[in-house]
């Protein structure tokens, strides 16, 4: 659940690049203007576009954003964030709904359900949502669960889950 990836983002910019002319700070001229577009993707892959063409690296559109923030002009044109996709194995709602009966049947207060979740994942703060757990880190919560509140098997083994698929989460 550690969500340390960089976001999806995409900003593309329009800059003017202006140089001096002469002796005096008035004498400025117009260099430059580009459409500059920097992406980064869910692997932490920087890609950049100068006026349409994709660049080997992004060095050069760096550059290019700095000239204009120091000794040019720099306007934001557009900026796109997606979400992070979201694992397909995820055990949603329902069987996490399913999971927070159990755990406060077993005793374990409501306020630490996602104290304990993150504590048997490693993980260093509570989790924020128990239906992103995957299949692989809800079978570990499960387990922790288990171990510290040995009560727990019984409580799921009393229930009746919502949904035939959600039999498997409580075995």
């Amino acid at each position: 659940m550690t969500q340390d990836k960089p976001r999806n983002i995409t900003r593309t910019w329009h800059a003017r690049i202006y140089g001096g002319w002469g002796d005096g700070p008035s004498a400025r001229v117009l260099l430059d203007e580009h459409e500059i577009t920097l992406s980064a993707d869910e692997e932490g892959r920087v890609t950049a576009v100068i006026d349409g063409q994709v660049q080997d690296a992004p060095r050069r559109a760096a550059f290019l954003l700095a000239w204009a923030r120091t000794g040019g002009h720099l306007c934001l044109i557009h900026e796109e964030r997606r979400p992070e996709p979201l694992p397909t194995d995820v055990i949603g709602k329902a069987r996490a709904c399913t999971l927070h009966r159990i755990m406060g049947m077993a005793g374990l207060p409501k306020s630490q359900h996602y104290s304990l979740s993150a504590a048997a994942l490693g993980e260093p703060w509570p989790l924020e949502s128990l239906a992103t757990l995957t299949e692989a880190e809800a079978r570990t919560v499960w387990e922790h669960l288990c171990r510290v509140y040995p009560l727990a098997r019984d409580v799921a083994r009393t229930l009746k889950p919502p949904h035939p698929a959600l039999r498997t989460a409580a075995a």
